[in-house]
Order: structure tokens, then sequence, then C-alpha cells
């Protein structure tokens, strides 16, 4: 199957309208090929109805929430996906679902290549299960851009050179480098991202921190901020830091080390963040990952 398909289930409503759907598949170009990771298909679905059937494909699958709401379901586990939030999808997922999916937009793109699985462990989002995955805004906005471009140049590869750098973005602003909404940032705000990295968001930097880091009143900062990335300095900050987390759990370190090299010491409230941005609590991430930390 090389489109990821979303079926009506029971009660339908309003005519049994399923919805608008627009989808797209790649032919890679042989350089992007070679690169060992490209993008093998991406759309978009505007849900009419409640509940969805969702068949998936035998590729990696990445579904983004880019308005309104859904639960996501599989087989016995389910979790609430609001606007920006993302759902990684191994090959082959049989039982997934959505419920309470009316008037919702998704994205999905699918990944292919011997490089795929090595690409989503980069981004922390290598798991056996379908798991909640944190999303910038800038990687919706790169989504959005990837949809847009495949469906113009569906079944070729006249666009494989700006597909394969969009995807590249999506790695880029995972780990924090300085992929803005609008593709550059100022000096300002790229001293505070880069600030933030260089001590791999360990710190707890505070918005009066990062304000004098840009050399800006807090207020002009925190608006230069949401409007250069999209997003709040402190969400970014809480965003990377979970990233980091997750790095650092698949690496080794328990529950109580993990928090601590991220600048939460108490594994209390490491773990309620953790849950809170990831939909599932750091041991239970463990075990879907694979990771070697322990409580």
């Amino acid at each position: 199957m090389s489109y990821v398909q979303f079926i009506p289930k029971p009660p339908v409503i309003d005519g049994g309208d399923p919805g608008v759907f627009v989808q797209g598949t790649h032919t890679p170009a042989t350089l992007v090929e070679q690169s060992g990771v490209w993008i093998h298909s991406a759309g978009s679905a505007m849900l009419q109805q409640q509940n969805y059937r969702l068949y998936t494909c035998d590729k990696w699958l990445w579904m983004i929430v880019d308005d309104g709401a859904a639960t996501f379901t599989c087989k016995e586990e389910e979790f609430d996906l609001t606007k920006g939030e993302c759902v990684v999808i191994p090959p082959s997922m049989d039982g997934c679902g959505l419920k309470n999916a009316k008037d919702t937009r998704v994205l999905w793109l699918t990944i292919e290549g011997p490089l795929s699985a090595e690409f989503l462990r980069q981004m922390n989002a290598l798991s056996d299960v379908p798991a909640k995955q944190g999303t910038l805004p800038s990687q919706v906005l790169l989504s959005r851009q990837i949809v847009q471009v495949l469906v113009r140049h569906t079944g070729t590869g006249d666009a494989s050179y700006q597909l394969g750098q969009l995807l590249w973005g999506l790695l880029a602003a995972h780990s924090g480098q300085s992929v803005a909404m609008s593709a550059t940032l100022s000096h300002e705000i790229a001293r505070v991202v880069d600030t933030l990295r260089a001590c791999q968001y360990r710190d707890a930097f505070s918005l009066a921190d990062m304000a004098a880091i840009s050399r800006m009143p807090v207020e002009t900062f925190r608006k230069r901020f949401s409007a250069e990335l999209g997003i709040p300095p402190l969400a970014y900050l809480q965003f990377l830091k979970m990233e980091r987390a997750k790095t650092l759990l698949r690496g080794g370190l328990n529950v109580k080390q993990t928090g601590v090299e991220i600048g939460m010491p108490d594994p209390y409230h490491f773990s309620k963040q953790f849950k809170h941005v990831v939909g599932m609590s750091p041991t239970a991430y463990l075990k879907h990952v694979g990771g070697n930390g322990k409580d």
C-alpha cells in the first residue's frame, strides 16, 4: 500500500462524508536515494467523521495534527493529540485509529531508505510501538511544505532535492540548530538558541536570562523569539530539554541521572514534565525504545 488511508468507522454523521484527502508519492533522484533516507509519500486529510480506522503502510509514518485535536488509538493504548503534536508509527502497524477527530486536519509523511530507522533514531522517534513525538512550529511548517511540494510533483523526482532539503530541515530543527519560521534567525535570537544548545539544555535559563543574552528588554525579546521561531522561549527550552532527555535515557542513564543532566534534579518533576511532552513516562519510553536506563 503506497498511501495512508483514513476509513470512517460507524456511526457516520453528516451524510457519511469521509473528508478531504490530498496525497502523493515521490520517486527519489539518484543522489537523494544514495543518501540512504528520503520521503516516500505525504499528504493531508481534513477529517469530517468522529472515528476512523487508520491503515498505515510498510514505511515509517510521521503524522501531525495541523489543526483541531484527536485521540490516537492503537489496540489497547490511546493518547490525545492537539494542534502541533505528532505521532510516529512503525511500519506495517495494525489496529491504529483516530477518535473524536471531526474537523481535524492532519499532515502525514512516510520515510523510506536503508537509513530511515537511523534518521528516526536521531529524531528520538524510533520505537517499536506508536509514540507521541514533540514538534516545533518550524517542523510543522516544514511538514506543510513537504506535503505541498510532493503533491504538486507526485510520482516524479522533479522536486527530489527540495524534498531532501526539507527532510533534513526537520532533523536540523530537532537538534536545536537555527531553523526559523522564515529559514533564518536574527543575530540576537540565534545567539540565545546557540547558547542553549552549547550547554546541552542542562541549565535552567529564565526568560530574563535569555533576554540578557539577546541584549534586549524581556518583553521585546519574548515577542521577537516567538515571532521568529513560532514558539515562546520557555516552551522551546522545555521541548529541547525533553528531546535531550530521550537521548540520555536511550544512552543508558537512569531517570534520576537524566533529570539532573537536563536541570531537573527532582525525579517526580522530571517524570511529570516528560510524560506531558512525550505522552508516556520515562520508564515506559525506555521500554518501547529498548534503552538501558533504569529507575
